[in-house]
């Protein structure tokens, strides 16, 4: 498959969100993603169902929400109601992963789990049969602009290596300080969806030339 390119709206104009949003839709981005934080789970406090929906009227993409909250399980609906069409949501929030991931899909959203650096990649393997996404943090969560961890790289590919042996089609998803420089290495590992925050908003030739870079820098391209 080609990779995914979801545009990460926390490093975007938000005075200028809309028109943001169309020119990452016309450059040929894939998804939309949002990053929720609620202040606990992680220091920042950011954006709830209200920009969900705002952003469902601004584009026709899909919206890839990322829920860096405590209890997601007490915001699932809420958000699927506002427009999301992926809700990935922590390990390491979730007690009751299971139920929560099987709780997403009934709403109709595709199941996403996030792993921060420091979370192991086995902690998913009791779940992978009702896994849609699973996403990798390359970054500690709670900003944009930090640097790439490089010792994410073997996990990725222990997370391939899970997915595989349970003949999953979960997507690999990764998020922090990616770039293309280092997008070939995470793809060779086993991702295929990458989110991209200030180097595609904030790249210095503008947006669509953010998201051409990333796109160039696929393998065999």
């Amino acid at each position: 498959m080609s990779i995914i390119i979801s545009p990460s709206i926390l490093s975007a104009d938000f005075a200028r969100l809309g028109d943001q949003l169309q020119q990452a839709e016309a450059a040929g981005a894939d998804w939309v993603h949002i990053d929720v934080m609620d202040g606990a789970f992680v220091p920042n406090i950011t954006m709830g169902p209200f920009i969900v929906e705002t952003v469902r009227r601004s584009t026709s993409l899909p919206l890839d929400v990322h829920l860096m909250i405590e209890h997601p399980e007490r915001h699932l609906e809420a958000f699927a109601k506002a427009g999301a069409n992926w809700l990935t949501v922590h390990v390491e929030a979730c007690p009751h992963l299971y139920a929560t991931l099987q709780a997403i899909r009934a709403l109709g959203c595709k199941a996403g789990v996030s792993l921060n650096p420091g979370t192991p990649a086995g902690s998913i393997s009791a779940v992978v049969d009702v896994l849609d996404l699973v996403l990798v943090m390359s970054v500690n969560p709670g900003a944009s602009g930090q640097r790439f961890i490089p010792s994410v790289v073997p996990k990725i590919r222990q997370v391939r290596s899970l997915l595989a042996e349970a003949a999953s089609p979960a997507v690999i998803e990764i998020d922090g300080g990616i770039t293309a420089q280092n997008l070939p290495e995470v793809y060779e590992a086993g991702c295929r969806a990458f989110v991209a925050a200030s180097s595609v908003y904030k790249f210095p030739a503008g947006i669509a030339a953010g998201i051409q870079a990333l796109r160039k820098a696929e393998p065999g391209r």
